[in-house]
């Protein structure tokens, strides 16, 4: 045993005597050392205690360190739970029947595992499963009887997200999409900004098919823009099989790949000359995902009245991390943003927030994208890399799929497919909702405004219906001049004069305005 890991405490000590790893890293680390100093780093925080606040060297003391200073780590628990003696535990909760941190111990151990522990019901005061200071829980909490613990876990045994409280977290219930959109109402008018509405959301479809590497497909752009408009905020429930499959098929059309939830292995990967296929993510189990897509609804049930973006986040990085569709995961996981700020009132109708464009405003933004989804898939795939592989046969599945892909780790990866901490998405999606409102959709009302104004400036010596002019206007915007093409569609356009002032009018009215509409 090095120095180093005989001065862990709290879940470290624990990890190295039950031999548990936990794939998603912890929030608080703890060791003993010379001085007693905080360290922030990356989103985590070490601390280091003095030798005086050593815990003694077992479960009880270790376990009880763990829960009151570095907080609730729900897949860490799952798998200490799986490995620990039932006795040792049941022994602690004996000796302490009214210790909140033994009948904690024991209530997690229950909820996570659905095995009964061999102890009488506890006394005592009841206390919060979480410290809702520290985490978002469910806004009415169950009392649990036998351990005089009040269940305001947001989630189902099946699937738990947990959000920590940071500070980026709760500055999802200060921002404010409505005061911004009255904002630009004010600005630009209620007119421009229901035009901008319009566009913004064929903008979106278009770049969330860029995020697919399938930007060029007009007919699926038009065809998600229309999904987008007809089930946002209007389904019943959007995560019910039901409601997914008729998504799935007003996107994606009529496909090869059966609709609905999936019945076969599917991975996240790329293909490359050099190393074929690369398995970047390993999606869960298909049999799990209806009580998995249970628990993510139970989420949004019970979290009602939470800030919009951090449910909305929610929703859509738990949907896209499930993968539980063929086909359309990302597409269907980026609707979901608007859908839960429509259905909570954060953004009304008929507006739709083109968070697709945000990310991929810049290269920047994309990789922070990609990077934020690597930030859960990276270290599962750092534990179970070897566990995915090619068969020489293809299988061939309930659902009609043939596959060669095989993962032999499924079991021992599902904690962490089933408690995801997704507290740096949530963090992220107010990012990207800050940018899409402060700069995508008010870039996108200035140029409508500025298209109308000179339409508006040409007609007023030149007749023509609305179509001809915009025609006109886009193509000198896209050439800088009046092209052969557009003198050949309208012949009146060869005058050079008129098409003087033609050119100087758009480049007036677009004056200092990049980009085209």
């Amino acid at each position: 045993m090095t120095a180093k890991t005989r001065d862990e405490i709290g879940y470290g000590w624990l990890a190295r005597r039950y031999g548990v790893e936990a794939t998603q890293p912890f929030a608080i680390t703890s060791r003993i050392g010379g001085t007693r100093h905080t360290h922030e780093l990356g989103g985590s925080r070490l601390e280091t205690y003095l030798e005086a606040m050593r815990p003694a060297d077992t479960l009880s003391a270790q376990l009880t360190f763990a829960l009151k200073h570095e907080g609730i780590h729900l897949e860490f628990l799952a798998r200490l739970f799986d490995v620990l003696p039932e006795t040792e535990l049941a022994e602690w909760v004996r000796r302490e029947p009214t210790g909140q941190y033994a009948r904690r111990a024991g209530f997690f151990f229950e909820w996570l595992t659905g095995r009964e522990l061999d102890v009488e019901d506890m006394g005592g005061n009841y206390r919060d499963a979480l410290d809702s200071r520290y985490y978002v829980t469910r806004t009415s909490a169950i009392r649990n009887r036998r351990w005089r613990i009040n269940d305001n876990l947001p989630g189902t045994p099946s699937y738990c997200p947990l959000i920590r409280r940071t500070p980026g977290v709760e500055s999802t219930g200060h921002y404010d999409i409505a005061a911004q959109l009255e904002a630009m109402k004010d600005e630009f008018g209620t007119d421009i900004l229901r035009r901008s509405a319009v566009w913004l959301t064929i903008k979106e479809s278009r770049a969330s098919f860029v995020i697919e590497r399938e930007g060029g497909h007009r007919d699926r752009i038009q065809r998600f823009a229309e999904a987008m408009e007809a089930y946002c905020g209007n389904l019943p429930d959007s995560l019910d099989r039901h409601a997914l499959e008729d998504l799935q098929r007003a996107i994606l059309g009529i496909s090869t790949i059966r609709p609905g939830l999936r019945l076969s292995p599917v991975f996240v990967g790329s293909r490359s000359l050099q190393d074929g296929t690369v398995v970047h993510y390993v999606c869960p189990r298909w049999d799990w995902l209806p009580a998995m897509l249970d628990g993510l609804r139970h989420f949004l049930d019970v979290t009602e009245g939470a800030p919009p973006i951090l449910r909305a986040a929610v929703a859509s990085f738990g949907f896209v991390f499930l993968h539980p569709l063929a086909d359309g995961n990302g597409r269907v996981s980026r609707f979901l943003v608007n859908d839960v700020l429509r259905r909570d009132e954060a953004v009304p109708a008929p507006f739709i927030l083109p968070v697709s464009a945000a990310i991929t405003s810049s290269a920047i933004r994309r990789a922070e994208y990609d990077h934020i989804l690597e930030l859960y898939s990276r270290p599962l795939m750092d534990a179970f890399r070897a566990a995915a592989m090619f068969s020489a046969e293809r299988q061939r599945y309930e659902d009609g799929i043939e596959s060669d892909f095989v993962f032999t780790a499924y079991e021992q990866a599902a904690a962490t497919w089933r408690y995801p901490d997704l507290t740096r998405q949530v963090e992220y999606l107010l990012d990207i909702v800050r940018h899409t409102l402060e700069h995508e959709m008010h870039r996108q009302a200035a140029l409508q405004r500025a298209w109308h104004q000179t339409r508006l400036a040409i007609k007023d010596w030149l007749e023509g219906p609305d179509d001809h002019i915009d025609r006109i206007i886009r193509s000198i915007r896209q050439h800088g001049s009046v092209s052969g093409k557009l003198a050949k569609e309208f012949p009146m356009l060869s005058d050079e004069r008129l098409a003087s002032r033609l050119e100087r009018e758009v480049a007036e009215g677009f004056q200092d305005m990049g980009g085209d509409i």
